[in-house]
């Protein structure tokens, strides 16, 4: 276990108040957030997007630890510019910094969250430190939004198709494509972890993986198993309604202190949408066809060893940005890196998983490689992703988790030594 991870485990035990997980602000709004972000739906519609959803959510996970943190500093400011603060009520501060946020940047859902926030404020007593924590999250929130003011999210897509004159394309646009080029949260650029490109057409890797996914992700495949295609359904759903409640439920699991948690969930945050900008930045660069376009065109690519399926289908509905490397794959890896970094352990307490994609269905999880195994297996079973893309994928993902849990907010005595 690394001297992180270590002193994460011995803090958050000497901070944390056995009821802390009764009551506990930063999971309180972080569920209030996702809700008001993306609601029950699979994916936020187009152009806000799963990646957009998610760089909400980072901005308002930070808003909330910079605005604890003042108040109780245990580890470096985001910025390393905030001042300290104590006597303020955190869970006004925090609340304060989340709403503020969904406000600004929800503006549609401004009333709801109002609403909210007083019905919340209400049960904490009134006085200076509620009027000074209040004000404290205002201006933290505030802060942050203005640093991410400029960082590219709002650029025209401006995405060029790739054609010949006069020659017909599909003409649904595409997604994401500004994430390319972002200002990352944690990394260094957008391409720090960029991957090598795809593996060659006329390899025997390339047979393999295609064949597979050609068997497996088929819309009427005779070999996929039913857990298989649950799985599939399962991930359909992407963005913070499927990854935000395991990170929230560790906290609770582990009667996190305030601080504790909202420094867990801004670094689980950031590292997933670091993630979202280097996977866009690599996609955008590729531009790598689809399976539905390989194997609709299996007699182009050189390689004997491929088929052409006319007019083959996969499970679900090919998601609107190129194909290397898989982005569900990156997001669960990032979540992963994240956490395994600040825990020691890719060990975890059971975390139960539903989707808007797949009602009814629940999955139980112990383990964070047993996530993002499923989460990329689903993505060959769907039709969207081939093997060798889910692999590259989930090694981005949790580099970039581990980066960001060691190389911002870091606690202070670690940033000592």
């Amino acid at each position: 276990m690394s001297r992180l991870s270590i002193l994460l485990t011995s803090t958050t035990l000497a901070l944390t108040p056995l009821a802390a997980a009764a009551n506990n602000v930063i999971t309180d709004w972080d569920e209030k957030a996702v809700s008001i972000v993306q609601g029950n739906v699979p994916v936020p519609p187009p152009p806000f997007g799963a990646s957009g959803a998610a760089r909400v959510m980072a901005i308002v996970h930070i808003a909330m630890f910079e605005a604890v943190n003042a108040v109780d500093q245990h580890y470096q400011s985001y910025r390393r510019d905030t001042k300290p603060d104590p006597g303020c009520s955190q869970q006004a501060a925090a609340a304060s910094a989340a709403a503020t946020v969904l406000i600004k940047m929800q503006p549609d859902s401004a009333a709801k969250v109002k609403q909210a926030l007083d019905v919340y404020l209400a049960d904490i007593t009134n006085g200076e430190p509620k009027d000074r924590g209040v004000k404290l999250g205002e201006a933290t929130a505030i802060r942050v939004m203005e640093l991410r003011a400029k960082d590219g999210f709002d650029t025209v897509n401006a995405y060029r198709p790739r054609t010949t004159p006069g020659v017909y394309v599909q003409t649904m646009p595409t997604v994401s494509w500004e994430f390319a080029d972002m200002l990352p949260f944690v990394m260094t650029n957008p391409a720090q972890f960029l991957p090598p490109p795809p593996i060659a057409l006329t390899s025997e890797q390339w047979a393999k993986d295609y064949n597979e996914i050609k068997d497996l992700g088929d819309k009427s495949s005779t070999t996929r198993t039913p857990r298989q295609t649950e799985d599939a359904q399962f991930w359909f759903s992407a963005g913070p309604t499927i990854y935000q409640p395991i990170p929230r439920q560790i906290v609770i699991s582990k009667n996190m202190s305030v601080i504790d948690s909202a420094h867990f969930m801004a670094v689980v945050a950031t590292a997933q949408t670091d993630a979202y900008i280097a996977v866009f930045n690599a996609k955008y660069r590729y531009e790598f066809w689809r399976p539905i376009t390989a194997i609709r065109n299996g007699d182009i690519d050189d390689n004997p060893a491929t088929e052409r399926v006319a007019a083959w289908q996969p499970l679900g509905s090919t998601p609107t940005h190129p194909e290397y490397p898989c982005a569900h794959c990156i997001q669960s890896g990032s979540m992963a890196g994240a956490i395994a970094a600040m825990l020691g352990s890719e060990d975890i307490p059971e975390v139960t998983l539903t989707s808007p994609s797949a009602p009814g269905v629940t999955h139980k999880f112990t383990n964070l490689r047993a996530i993002s195994d499923e989460a990329s297996g689903a993505r060959i079973y769907a039709g969207f992703h081939y093997r060798f893309s889910t692999v590259v994928g989930t090694d981005m993902g949790k580099k970039i988790g581990a980066y960001v849990a060691q190389n911002s907010m870091q606690p202070l005595k670690v940033a000592a030594q």
